[in-house]
């Protein structure tokens, strides 16, 4: 399956891609670094400044590959995609339901529910491996705070109403995100998210794979038909794929922030790895990007069993399990959304 295959990844700057044949071609200086044939390619991220060939852009179009560049940061910039494959029917019904307030507000509270849900089981995982960590006290007490925010959730109410409950469960979140971090150079300390740009290497690390994780999801939605742009819980504006931003909700706990722990806990990421502009902006610098590149490839071959569908499955296939499942919902063959839940 498409989904399955790797994404290809371009960090060095100045390179060049082109198409040869049915492959892509990358040069750098003049000389070949890499061929790639299209076929064994799921996607391609380009970050920094790097360009690729129309020809090369049109071939990855027509076999589905969907192209998305970023700046050195990790910042979205453009994407560029073929048409959109599914049936037309799946993506009006999908627009009437957005347009629905409180059918979206239903949708919203699944993906919620399954956010708050995995961020409390992040939290009990930390305490189950770590007892004698200092601030597990704080942890517990945020781990029951969450507890009543999804009690809170499961109740009907409108859009505006969730929201402010996510807020409440992403502070309580992020305020505890600071005592999972074991590592003890004070460059990992973390006080807070920050965004545009990520103020310490903590926030650049998650905004970075925030990214990455946005770039599957949306990939995932064009392949089962549906619009990536249109959301439930994110609402339209120009450029943002609001969709994509709903499902990747309840992934983040699971695929992306357990990897920076990791990285973080495990010394494979390292305070010199970072770069401090005139800005503020703490960035990764290019070697160090390779590295924290290869850990999301190979977390993504890793194997989960899915809880609703029970198979076992590559983790990097969950953005397309979800996707299918939605897809599947707003068709009427499910009653309600079913999203993944971290057990």
């Amino acid at each position: 399956m498409k989904q399955l295959l790797n994404t290809l990844f371009i960090v060095t700057p100045g390179s060049w891609l082109h198409k040869e044949g049915e492959t892509i071609r990358v040069m750098l200086d003049g000389q070949e670094r890499l061929r790639v044939p299209i076929h064994t390619v799921g996607g391609v991220v380009v970050l920094g400044l790097s360009s690729m060939s129309a020809e090369c852009m049109a071939m990855c179009a027509r076999q589905g590959v969907a192209v998305s560049f970023l700046t050195d940061t990790g910042r979205f910039q453009a994407r560029v995609e073929g048409e959109t494959s599914g049936n037309v029917l799946l993506r009006r019904e999908q627009y009437r339901r957005a347009d629905d307030l409180e059918r979206s507000a239903d949708v919203a509270r699944s993906i919620l529910m399954a956010k708050i849900g995995n961020c409390r089981a992040a939290l009990q995982r930390f305490q189950r491996n770590n007892p004698n960590a200092a601030g597990t006290e704080q942890v517990q007490a945020a781990s029951a705070r969450l507890q009543c925010l999804l009690q809170d959730i499961r109740q009907p109410q409108s859009l505006d109403s969730l929201r402010g409950l996510e807020g409440e469960a992403a502070a309580t979140y992020f305020g505890v995100f600071n005592v999972l971090i074991l590592h003890p150079s004070t460059a990992f300390v973390f006080s807070g998210r920050t965004r545009r740009p990520p103020l310490d290497p903590v926030n650049a690390l998650l905004s970075f794979y925030y990214t990455l994780l946005t770039h599957d999801v949306r990939a995932a939605c064009s392949a089962v038909g549906l619009d990536a742009q249109v959301g439930f819980l994110h609402r339209d504006r120009p450029g943002r794929p609001g969709l994509a931003l709903d499902l990747m909700e309840e992934l983040r706990p699971y695929l992306a922030d357990r990897l920076v722990l990791t990285l973080i806990n495990r010394k494979q990421i390292r305070p010199e790895d970072f770069r401090r502009e005139e800005s503020g902006a703490v960035l990764l610098k290019d070697e160090p990007h390779k590295e924290v590149i290869r850990a999301w490839q190979e977390r993504k071959r890793d194997e989960v069993v899915h809880p609703f569908l029970e198979e076992k499955m590559p983790v990097g296939m969950l953005p397309f399990a979800q996707a299918l499942l939605l897809a599947r919902h707003l068709r009427g063959d499910m009653e309600a959304y079913v999203p993944f839940l971290w057990r």
